[in-house]
C-alpha cells in the first residue's frame, strides 16, 4: 500500500463537475454544477466566450438544480434537512430567492422541466394525495393538470408553454411500465396518451425545441430494448428509430434546434457509442468520438439523467464525456467538422488507473457487464473492493469516481458491477429482479467475486463490498447470505429492513416499491421478510460499517438503527455512524470523510481486528 499519506487526499483536492445542463433559451448558456470542497457548487457558463458566472446564496443540500430558460436563476428543491421534502424556489444571479409554490404543501420533487420561452415550469409533485402535475406559469399562477394514486414521474412542457406531459401507469397500476400523457396546459384537458401494451414501457424525453411543433421526443422497448420515436400527440403520427442492425439500447437524449436531427447513445454490454438519426432522411449516422461515458441515467430524482451530452446552438453537438479515469469534460462538434474539439477542460486530477470492462455470467447465464482494475504494481491477488451502485434502476458508466481512484491509490483492486435491476441493458435486465428483491442481484455479486478470484485479481480473503443506497442494501444483504465471501461491508445510506424503511420513506418511494416488491408490506409480508437484510443478521461473520443520513426519506434512519441493534444483539461487528443531511453529502468533504474511515477499518480488519 502506498506509504503517501496524502496521495489518495490528493483525489478529492479540487471541485469536481458533474453535470452541464443547456439553458431552455435560444442564448448559449448552460448550468455548471459542481461538487465543491464543501458543497455544491452552481454557475452558468457562457460557451461563446468561455466565462462563468457563480450563483452565491444558494440552499444547501442541492441536489438536482435546473437552471431558468434565460440562465439568470437556478430552480431547485428547498429542504430545510435534506429531507427532499419542501418547496421549489427559484435562486436568480442578482436578486432574493423566491418559493414558486408558496401555496402548495411540502412536497418530494419526481419531475421538472422549463419552457424554451421561459413561460412556464412544470413539475412532478408528490404527497401523500398522489402524484401531481402542476404548471407554473411566468406570472405565479400555479395550475394543477393531473393528479393519481397510481405512480407518475417525469413532467415535461413545450416549447411555448402550453403543452405538459407526464409519464403514468393508470393503464397499468402498480406496474413501473409507463405511458405518456399529454394534457392541454390552459385546462388540464387530456390530449392523447401514448402507450405500447402492458410489457412495453414508454416515457418522454423532451418536446419539440420549436415553438408551436407539438411533437414529443419519447424512449419506447417494443423490442425490449431502448428505442427513440418522435410522436406527434395532436394528430397521432409516429416516427420510430428501429436500428434493427444495432444490439442493446438506443437511449435518446436530445434533438437539434431545427427539429431534423436526434442525439442518441447505442450502449452495448455498458459501452458507449453516440448517434445522430437525420429525420428527414431517415438515416442513422455515427458521431466520431474518443472513448468514454456520454450520459449517466438517473430514474429516482426530478432530472432524467444526471448528465448528458446535447445540442447546442446551430445543431452543435456538445459532447459531455468522462471516463473512470478522467472528469467530465465538454467537447463540441460542428455539422462540418470530422472531429470533436474540447471547450470546457476537466478538473486538473491526479492521473488514474483505467477500468476495464468485461463481461461475467451470473448462476443462470445472464450476461453481467463489470468494470474492473488493479492497483499500479500489482502481479497477484489483491485486497479489493467491490461496488454495487444504487437505484436499483441506476448503471455504473464507467464515468469518473475519486473514491475509486483513492482505493487503488492505496493498493486495493477496485471493481463495479452492473448487476440485474441496472438500466440500459434492456427491459428484462432491468426487471429481472421483480418480485424476488435481491435473489438475482446477489447471484451476481456472488458471480463477479468468483470471476475476480478466478483472475487472480482479488485475494479471496480480502474482499470487501460497498454500495450506497440500494448499493448498501445490497451491501448489508451480501453480509447475512453471502458470508464466507466477504472481510467485511461498507453500506451507505442503506436499507435494511423493507417493512420498518417503507413505514417511514416517503410516497414517492413507496410506490416504486410496492411494484418492485409485489405489494404492500400487509399483503406481502413473506417477501418483504426474505428480501430484508435484517432477517439474516445471525448469519453476518465480517464487520459491518452503516453510514447513515440523519433525515434520509428514502433509506430513512429508524430501520438502520433497529438492524445495528440486531446485529450487536447476536454478537456482530457493526459500526452506525450518522452524518445531517439526508440521502448522501454533496460536496467532497463529506466523502474524504468517509473514505478516511472506510480506508482505517479496511486495514483493521486486514489485521484481524474488530471495527466495533
Amino acid at each position: 500500500m502506498s506509504s503517501d499519506a496524502r496521495s489518495w487526499r490528493d483525489r478529492f483536492a479540487t471541485s469536481i463537475v458533474r453535470s452541464v445542463r443547456p439553458c431552455p433559451g435560444a442564448l448559449d448558456l448552460s448550468m455548471v454544477f459542481s461538487a465543491g470542497l464543501g458543497d455544491a457548487e452552481v454557475s452558468v457558463w457562457d460557451a461563446s466566450t468561455g466565462t462563468t458566472e457563480q450563483l452565491p446564496d444558494l440552499p444547501p443540500h442541492v441536489a438536482d438544480p435546473v437552471p431558468a430558460a434565460d440562465g439568470r436563476a437556478i430552480l431547485v428543491l428547498h429542504d430545510a434537512d435534506g429531507s427532499e421534502v419542501g418547496h421549489l424556489w427559484s435562486y436568480p444571479v442578482d436578486g432574493k430567492p423566491v418559493d414558486l409554490t408558496p401555496d402548495l404543501p411540502a412536497y418530494t420533487l419526481r419531475g421538472i422541466d422549463v419552457a424554451r420561452d421561459g413561460s412556464a415550469v412544470v413539475i412532478s409533485a408528490v404527497t401523500d394525495e398522489g402524484f401531481t402535475l402542476y404548471h407554473l406559469s411566468d406570472e405565479g399562477a400555479v395550475r394543477r393538470l393531473f393528479r393519481s394514486r397510481n405512480e407518475a414521474w417525469n413532467s415535461l412542457v413545450s416549447a411555448d408553454g402550453t403543452l405538459a406531459s407526464i409519464d403514468t401507469t393508470d393503464h397499468n397500476p402498480g406496474i413501473r411500465r409507463f405511458a405518456v400523457t399529454v394534457f392541454d396546459a390552459s385546462d388540464g384537458a387530456v390530449l392523447a396518451s401514448l402507450s405500447d401494451g402492458p410489457l412495453a414501457p414508454v416515457r418522454g424525453v423532451r418536446f419539440s425545441p420549436v415553438a408551436g411543433d407539438p411533437r414529443l421526443l419519447v424512449n419506447t422497448e417494443r423490442t425490449g430494448f431502448a428505442r427513440p420515436a418522435v410522436w406527434n400527440p395532436l394528430t397521432g403520427e409516429r416516427i420510430d428509430v428501429d436500428a434493427p442492425e444495432l444490439s442493446g439500447d438506443l437511449v435518446p437524449l436530445d434533438w437539434s434546434d431545427d427539429c431534423c436531427r436526434l442525439l442518441l447513445v447505442h450502449v452495448d454490454q455498458g459501452i458507449h457509442r453516440v448517434y445522430e438519426y437525420d429525420i428527414p432522411d431517415g438515416r442513422l449516422l455515427r458521431v466520431p468520438h474518443p472513448d468514454g461515458a456520454y450520459f449517466s441515467p438517473e430514474v429516482a430524482c426530478a432530472v432524467n439523467h444526471t448528465w448528458a451530452s446535447h445540442y447546442g446552438p446551430g445543431g452543435q453537438i456538445r459532447l459531455l464525456r468522462e471516463r473512470t479515469d478522467l472528469p467530465l469534460e465538454v467537447l463540441a462538434l460542428d455539422r462540418d467538422e470530422s472531429e470533436p474539439r474540447g471547450i470546457l477542460a476537466p478538473a486538473e486530477v491526479v492521473p488514474g488507473i483505467p477500468l476495464r470492462s468485461v463481461s461475467v455470467t451470473s448462476a443462470d447465464g445472464t450476461a453481467l457487464q463489470l468494470w474492473v482494475a488493479a492497483p499500479a504494481g500489482a502481479s497477484g491477488p489483491t485486497p479489493l473492493v467491490l461496488n454495487v451502485h444504487g437505484g436499483p434502476n441506476l448503471a455504473e458508466v464507467g464515468g469518473y469516481d475519486p473514491v475509486a481512484q483513492a482505493w487503488l491509490a492505496e493498493g486495493f483492486a477496485y471493481a463495479s458491477l452492473n448487476y440485474r435491476g441496472s438500466v440500459t441493458f434492456g427491459r428484462a435486465f432491468r426487471e429481472g429482479f421483480w418480485g424476488a428483491v435481491g435473489d438475482r442481484e446477489l447471484e451476481d455479486v456472488e458471480a463477479a467475486w468468483r470471476w475476480l478470484v478466478d483472475e487472480d485479481i482479488a485475494d479471496p480473503s480480502a474482499v470487501f463490498i460497498s454500495g450506497a443506497s440500494y448499493g448498501g442494501f445490497l451491501t448489508l444483504l451480501s453480509m447475512g447470505r453471502l458470508p464466507e465471501l466477504f472481510a467485511g461491508g461498507f453500506a451507505f445510506i442503506a436499507l435494511a429492513d423493507w417493512k420498518l424503511a417503507y413505514e417511514d420513506m416517503h410516497p414517492a418511494l413507496q410506490a416504486a416499491w410496492r411494484g418492485f416488491l409485489g405489494g404492500r408490506p400487509e399483503n406481502m409480508e413473506e417477501r418483504f421478510r426474505l428480501s430484508s437484510p435484517m432477517t439474516y443478521v445471525e448469519g453476518v461473520r465480517a464487520p459491518v460499517m452503516i453510514n447513515q443520513g440523519r433525515y434520509d426519506t428514502r433509506t430513512p434512519a429508524r430501520q438502520a438503527e433497529e438492524y445495528a441493534r440486531r446485529l450487536r444483539a447476536v454478537g456482530g461487528d457493526v459500526l452506525l455512524e450518522f452524518f445531517e443531511g439526508g440521502h448522501g453529502p454533496v460536496g467532497n468533504d463529506g466523502v474524504v470523510a468517509n473514505f478516511e474511515r472506510e480506508l482505517e477499518l479496511a486495514r483493521k480488519a486486514l489485521r484481524g481486528e474488530r471495527w466495533s
